[in-house]
């Protein structure tokens, strides 16, 4: 059973929606009861660092989730905030995050010769491939997603990297150490290769 986390914040309907559509069944919820039962979970997040740890701690979570993901191993897909909230902290706020993953949260940062480039993020980028990873099987060898976001995480062990998309410079657009991955982009909103991407991880 997949779970998908209500913690307030996040496209929870776009995300049911797209597992639906292939063919993985999930439970949408915020109780830690059913997030105990599940066999892998899904972090997602659109807003404010500080928002979505508040909100976390606020609906009693991080116990749970400590519990299911540092003990029990149960496989967390973090998407885009949620990945955020993976790292130790964020320059967007001053509390601390889950630290499941020796990283922090930054904002993008160009420098006067970057004047144009806008900030959020957003709309379709591709993504460069850093680490052989079944994850991104059966999809073309240029990957375009959706982003959305201003912030970006820099990871201190760089061996769970897996890609890397260029907006001014490169930046981390998804990890995997063990059991924890996280996408800087939208899954949800990136058609079919938000799909081949989705049913990868449900089946890895």
């Amino acid at each position: 059973m997949i779970v998908i986390i209500d913690y307030g914040l996040g496209n929870l309907a776009s995300m049911s929606n797209m597992l639906h559509r292939i063919g993985m069944p999930t439970i949408t919820s915020g109780d830690p009861t059913i997030i105990a039962k599940a066999e892998k979970l899904i972090l997602p997040g659109v807003g404010s660092f500080d928002t979505g740890m508040t909100n976390l701690k606020v609906r009693d979570m991080i116990p749970i989730l400590n519990k299911q993901v540092l003990e029990n191993h149960i496989p967390i897909l973090g998407v885009c905030l949620g990945m955020q909230l993976l790292s130790k902290r964020s320059k967007e706020g001053i509390l601390p995050g889950l630290g499941w993953i020796d990283a922090e949260t930054v904002r993008f940062n160009f420098g006067a010769n970057y004047k144009r480039l806008k900030i959020p993020h957003m709309g379709w980028n591709t993504v460069k491939i850093c680490k052989d990873t079944t994850l991104f099987k059966g999809i073309e060898l240029a990957p375009r997603f959706y982003f959305v976001h201003s912030y970006h995480v820099i990871c201190a062990d760089e061996m769970g990297i897996l890609t890397k998309t260029l907006h001014g410079y490169e930046f981390v657009s998804s990890i995997a150490y063990d059991n924890i991955t996280g996408v800087q982009f939208h899954p949800e909103k990136s058609h079919k290769f938000g799909m081949n991407f989705l049913r990868n991880w449900a089946l890895s």
